[in-house]
């Protein structure tokens, strides 16, 4: 049998439970809390002082120069700056497809005082002159020969009907 002391002492234990359960949840999950906002903080002290340091280098005239020099290839007044695009690549001056040596090409080096725009224009004008002919005679103008069309020899207007020659350019 269940006696009066036995029923009250269960009814206030069950009240204590029910009344601290919750403190008790509430304190272990502000504690987690705690805990992870600690690790976060010593996470972003070191995230500072790593910044800091970076910027106590930019104090450094000396590094200041070499960061330009790196990141935006700048240079300093009368020097000459060259730029190896893909060493790899350029192993050698032979031409791979003919097994001819490289040259510089048509584009010859310009003197210091020539503006920018003349150089670009010069650059343009032979860009757009017609390659030399190839001694196998497999370049593009021998398919159009084989259609039944002539090519017109350079200096030769193009067709009078108004037709592009069989290069591609328009004149």
């Amino acid at each position: 049998m269940v006696t009066v002391r036995t029923l009250v002492l269960s009814v206030v234990v069950l009240l204590a439970v029910v009344l601290l359960l919750p403190t008790l949840r509430a304190y272990v999950n502000q504690t987690g809390e705690l805990r992870d906002l600690r690790s976060d903080l010593v996470e972003a002290q070191g995230e500072h002082d790593e910044l800091q340091s970076e910027l106590d280098r930019w104090e450094d005239q000396a590094y200041v120069e070499r960061e330009a020099r790196d990141r935006l290839n700048f240079v300093m007044p009368g020097e000459r700056p060259w730029r190896v695009l893909d060493p790899e690549t350029v192993v050698d001056d032979i031409d791979p497809q003919t097994g001819q040596a490289i040259t510089d090409g048509p584009v010859q080096g310009y003197e210091d005082g020539t503006p920018w725009y003349e150089a670009i224009w010069a650059s343009v004008q032979v860009a757009g002159g017609q390659p030399a002919p190839s001694d196998g005679g497999t370049g593009a103008g021998a398919g159009d020969e084989a259609a039944g069309e002539e090519a017109p020899s350079t200096g030769e207007e193009p067709a009078a009907d108004g037709s592009a020659p069989p290069s591609g350019e328009n004149g």
